[in-house]
Formats: structure tokens, C-alpha cells, sequence
């Protein structure tokens, strides 16, 4: 696949925006966009110089390649559809690269549609977040035929610092459950013990630097440690996809007869926050239930009550 090959996306929020940028950067042509907001497909056409379409179908019709970065199955489940606008229309020829986390059998099923109209369908999952995304240094888990990969693996090259293959359809959406699951167990589990060296008045610059150094260190410690001390909740990941992500390993781990009881924890902590209204906010914002001060005052006073 060279650089002269059109690249489409679908899904134009922040992941998927800058992806485009990214691709302009390096040489590719991104020729569409789509989005169900279509000020968000504006937004990012004006910026990748790509044309913006209203019909899914039309962003087939103008590209080689196709990238979904959409939030659900749902979602995964509408531009996949086999009637009405969908990006399987006339779509012989053309390969979907989908990046979005999503149910392993998902996966399977679009690869299934794909090439029962004469295209190829791949997933690459991404661990990583928004800035990663715009330099061109996503982790890419890639799951389909392994042929379909490396024609493709030029423009993957270009949107990731590493690329690793899984294997067939769904494997590399099983694996990314599972990255995401273990995060937010971490996560969780950092701000547990904020929260609790918080309320025991201890200095939580320092807490933070011990744990660096012993058997409490994590990625997540140098991602959020410091956001869920100072309340920065800016949105790289959304609780609500925490969320998400814990309830798809939960139930992989139910159709397996395997009882996970941290990751149960974790998903029941995210699925709180929403319940409070606070689904929006980074995953580090996990921490306002945590802490005392912040909603954790108001949850221990109902859980000792209870």
C-alpha cells in the first residue's frame, strides 16, 4: 500500500482526528471523513484536508483503506450494517481497519459482512491515548488474516511506535480487553491508596515518590498519580469507557467459567461513577470516590449506614 492510496475515517473524535492529522503529516492522502456529528467531521476535514460526507457509503466510495474508530458495539454493529447506508456498500476491494474496543465476536462479525462483499476487514487495538495518536506513537495489537496485515502495515507503521500481531479476528480485541482490565484495576487500586494516605494526613508528593520506588510503582502511577492528587481529570480516557472495557473482560471471563473478582471491583467502581454523574471525567477520577474530602466522605457515610 503506498502513500498514493486514499485513507478514509470514520469516527472524528479526538483518537480518530488526529490519526487523520497524523497520516496528512507523513504523506498519505485522507480523502474522507465521517462522523454522526457533522461538526466534528467539519472540524477534522478542515484540518486533514479531507472532504467530509454525510453517508457512510460515500466515505467507501472515495478510499482505499477505511479506519473506524467508534465507541461500541452498537456503533461498530450501524457502519457495518448489511442494509440502509453502511460502509459495506460497493465495497469489493476496499480494507477496514478498526480501532476501536469493542467485543471480540464484533470483530468476527465484521470480518464475517466484509468479506461476503469482497472486502477485508482487520482490527488493531490501540493502547494508547490521544498524544500518541497525533505523533504517530500508538501500541497497535492487530487481529485478522495475517495478509490483509501486512498490506496494510505501511500506514499502521506510521500511526505506531510498535505493532504487535495477535492473530485471528478477535484475538487482538481479547488481548486489549484484558490490557484495559488490568489498567483499571490499577487505577483503581492507586487511588484506594491516595485516598486512604490522604485521609491519613500524609504528604501525597511524597507517597507518590515511595510508591515510584518500591512494589506499588505501575504505569498508571505516572499517568494519573499526580491528576488524582491535584483533581485534574482531563479526558484521555473516560470512565465510561473504563467502564466499558472492564464489563467486555468480565464477561469474556463469564463465558469461561472464571470468576474475576478485582476486575469486578474496578467495573462496579467505574459503573458508580456514572451512576454520580461523573462518567465523563478521566479514569483518574476514579479518585473522587476514593478521597474523603470528595465524594468518598458522602460513600462511607451510606456504606456505614447501610
Amino acid at each position: 500500500m503506498s502513500n498514493q492510496g486514499k485513507i478514509g475515517v470514520v469516527g472524528a473524535g479526538r483518537m480518530g482526528a488526529n490519526m487523520a492529522l497524523r497520516l496528512k503529516d507523513v504523506g498519505y492522502t485522507v480523502s474522507a471523513v465521517y462522523d454522526i456529528r457533522p461538526e466534528a467531521a467539519q472540524a477534522a476535514a478542515a484540518e486533514s484536508g479531507a472532504k467530509a460526507y454525510a453517508k457512510l457509503a460515500d466515505v467507501t466510495a472515495n478510499s482505499d483503506v477505511i479506519i473506524t474508530v467508534v465507541s461500541d458495539d452498537a456503533a461498530m454493529d450501524g457502519i457495518f450494517a448489511e442494509s440502509g447506508d453502511s460502509l459495506l456498500h460497493n465495497a469489493k476491494g476496499k480494507i477496514f481497519v478498526n480501532c476501536a474496543t469493542v467485543t471480540p465476536r464484533v470483530h468476527v462479525e465484521t470480518q464475517r459482512r466484509a468479506k461476503a462483499r469482497g472486502a477485508e476487514s482487520l482490527e488493531a487495538c490501540m493502547a494508547s491515548s490521544i498524544t500518541q495518536a497525533r505523533n504517530g506513537t500508538l501500541y497497535l495489537m492487530i487481529g485478522g488474516q495475517k495478509d490483509v496485515y501486512e498490506r496494510v502495515k505501511p500506514i499502521l507503521e506510521k500511526m505506531s511506535a510498535s505493532l504487535k500481531y495477535i492473530g485471528e479476528a478477535g484475538r487482538a480485541a481479547q488481548v486489549k480487553a484484558l490490557v484495559n482490565m488490568v489498567m483499571n484495576i490499577n487505577t483503581a487500586g492507586l487511588a484506594e491508596g491516595l485516598g486512604l494516605g490522604d485521609a491519613l494526613g500524609l504528604d501525597l508528593s511524597m507517597l507518590r515518590e515511595v510508591f515510584s520506588q518500591t512494589g506499588a510503582n505501575s504505569r498508571v502511577l505516572e499517568t494519573d498519580g499526580e491528576d488524582m492528587q491535584n483533581r485534574e481529570h482531563d479526558v484521555y480516557f473516560s470512565a465510561d469507557h473504563a467502564a466499558k472495557d472492564s464489563g467486555i473482560a468480565l464477561s469474556l471471563a463469564k463465558d469461561n467459567d472464571l470468576s474475576l473478582p478485582l476486575a469486578r471491583a474496578s467495573f462496579e467502581q467505574y459503573e458508580l461513577m456514572k451512576t454520580l454523574g461523573l462518567g465523563g471525567l478521566d479514569k483518574s477520577g476514579v479518585s473522587e470516590l476514593t478521597f474523603l474530602k470528595r465524594h468518598g466522605q458522602h460513600l462511607e457515610k451510606h456504606t456505614t449506614n447501610a
